[in-house]
């Protein structure tokens, strides 16, 4: 069975957020913060991996991810992940 992951990183140095979706979640991100040469993400590393959401379905992990790519799923990234992470110092404010 494959399994399929909605992923959030942050880049704390420039407060951006990269929503994205793969079946090998530890080598896209090694991708994002390492291999790729160009492309959105090159230009904020390092990325630290604030979210993961693992889905049994391609389908129910590509509607995760399109949400939480719209302004109501930013919002809750904002207002939810990111402070319980700089409450417990993983990030900072």
């Amino acid at each position: 069975m494959n399994e399929f992951a909605v992923y959030v990183l942050y880049a704390e140095s420039a407060d951006r957020l990269y929503i994205g979706f793969s079946s090998n979640s530890l080598e896209r991100f090694y991708w994002h913060n390492q291999k790729s040469l160009k492309g959105f993400t090159t230009r904020f590393r390092p990325w630290k991996m604030i979210h993961l959401e693992y889905f049994d379905s391609k389908t129910e992990a590509l509607h995760r991810e399109k949400q939480l790519k719209g302004g109501q799923g930013r919002s809750w990234i904002r207002t939810h992940v990111l402070p319980e992470l700089v409450a417990i110092g993983f990030i900072s404010a």
